[in-house]
């Protein structure tokens, strides 16, 4: 398989999922900018979309959206229960908390990397951000994970988009919970080797 990603973008949690797996997978760099691999190719050719993360089988066929990627993964290896089983009620809350990450964080954060973004919406951006922040840090005051008490790929997903807090200048003082689940989860082996493979602006 191979895997297309941007150093620091989204496509860095299913590169820490594929390594909290033990998965052999080949990592293609994106150039964001131009839409080419660092191999020459065309990446729309590979992804019509443009972003990352794409996950390209063995059997040439892709994969996009973080989410799906990261649970096709996970089910690769049911056994090491990064994600519930499918069709199961907390395979639902798993669902329910990557979408939850996908529109309201993740997408939170994408206006406030654009320059030509005004004043007005950066604000609003941030007290968004602010505002999902808060109960993310609340259900982290009780759990030491997202769905309790094992990590799941959607831990490997919060964390990378959280990670861009400090892109952007949010301070992530006021959620206390959320800082030290960010520090717990920069300390697996998994991560650490995922941000050294990428070379990530800040680690």
């Amino acid at each position: 398989m191979k895997l297309y990603y941007i150093p620091s973008a989204c496509s860095l949690s299913p590169h820490i999922v594929a390594n909290e797996l033990g998965l052999t997978i080949e990592l293609v760099k994106v150039d964001s900018k131009t839409k080419r691999t660092e191999h020459g190719d065309d990446y729309l050719a590979i992804n019509p979309k443009g972003y990352v993360p794409a996950l390209q089988l063995d059997d040439g066929r892709v994969l996009t959206e973080g989410p799906a990627v990261v649970q096709y993964l996970a089910d690769l290896k049911p056994e090491a229960q990064l994600a519930p089983a499918s069709g199961s009620m907390a395979r639902y809350h798993l669902q329910e908390m990557l979408g939850y990450i996908n529109s309201e964080l993740h997408q939170g954060y994408l206006p406030l990397f654009y320059p030509e973004t005004s004043d007005e919406m950066r604000a609003g951006r941030m007290a968004h951000l602010r505002k999902h922040y808060a109960l993310v840090d609340a259900t982290l005051g009780f759990t030491p994970f997202l769905l309790g008490e094992r990590f799941s790929i959607a831990d490997a997903y919060l964390f990378v988009v959280t990670r861009w807090a400090t892109f952007v200048n949010l301070d992530l003082a006021p959620f206390p919970h959320l800082q030290a689940f960010q520090e717990r989860i920069a300390t697996r082996p998994a991560v650490q080797a995922a941000l050294r493979r990428e070379q990530p602006i800040a680690a």
